[in-house]
């Protein structure tokens, strides 16, 4: 394959993120994915590729143009969800590591059937994001079923993968104590996993939903207070995992 010939479509570029992965990061944003996460922050990017087009040579010579910010961190591919452009992806992460970058996949893992072995060994660490542990609740934060996700998760394990754990706390959603209970204790099996991130859900992506005209489900729930937050930690924790 002729890495730096294979284009996909480009949703954005966040060319000193300090959120997705360790260090300074340049985060490339991909578009197209399959879920439908009531809280998604990137709504546009739902659905097939569409955007920007461009090619991972492009790309890779504009990450290089921040090595020096970006040294002590790296890229992460981002999206949407990155492994509905797989090829591109798996450039993309070839091109960063030729360049020594620390490379990131931040995936939902429900297409992980779809990223290769040799995509996953360009690939220093996988940040995945598991929306929920109890399959109903899962279903209805993302639309799609949690098995593949889970599947990929064990897979990583198994091929001792570096992950961080992502998960979105929203009051009246995810929080329910067999959610987190579920899904700590599942990742207490794994060990790859390096630490767990507990997000508290945010409504700064509201205004995105109404500008792409899609139905917001989510309006007027709070942001989890510092407590229940803290409660979702300690779950994590009382498994035995790092929790950031």
């Amino acid at each position: 394959m002729n890495f730096e010939d294979v284009d996909g479509c480009v949703h954005s570029v966040e060319t000193c993120g300090t959120v997705d992965g360790p260090g300074l990061r340049y985060v490339l944003f991909l578009s197209g994915c399959p879920l439908r996460c009531q809280y998604c922050h990137n709504p546009d990017t739902q659905g097939k590729p569409s955007g920007q087009r461009r090619t991972a040579g492009e790309v890779a010579s504009d990450m290089v143009r921040y090595r020096n910010f970006i040294r002590r961190g790296g890229v992460t591919i981002s999206g949407g969800e990155p492994l509905v452009q797989p090829r591109f992806t798996h450039a993309i992460l070839h091109l960063a590591r030729q360049a020594g970058l620390h490379t990131a996949l931040d995936t939902s893992g429900f297409l992980g059937a779809r990223a290769t072995d040799d995509l996953l060994a360009c690939t220093d660490l996988v940040l995945l994001d598991i929306k929920s542990f109890v399959p109903t609740t899962y279903r209805d934060v993302t639309g799609v079923s949690l098995k593949p996700t889970l599947e990929f998760a064990k897979r990583l394990d198994r091929m001792r993968k570096p992950v961080w754990i992502r998960f979105v706390l929203v009051p009246g959603l995810t929080d329910e104590e067999a959610n987190l209970t579920g899904l700590a204790g599942f990742v207490a099996t794994l060990g790859n996993v390096e630490r767990v991130e507990v997000l508290p859900f945010h409504q700064m992506g509201e205004m995105k939903y109404q500008q792409a005209g899609i139905e917001y489900r989510l309006e007027g729930v709070p942001t989890p207070t510092a407590d229940q937050v803290q409660h979702a930690r300690d779950v994590f924790r009382s498994y035995g995992t790092d929790v950031a």
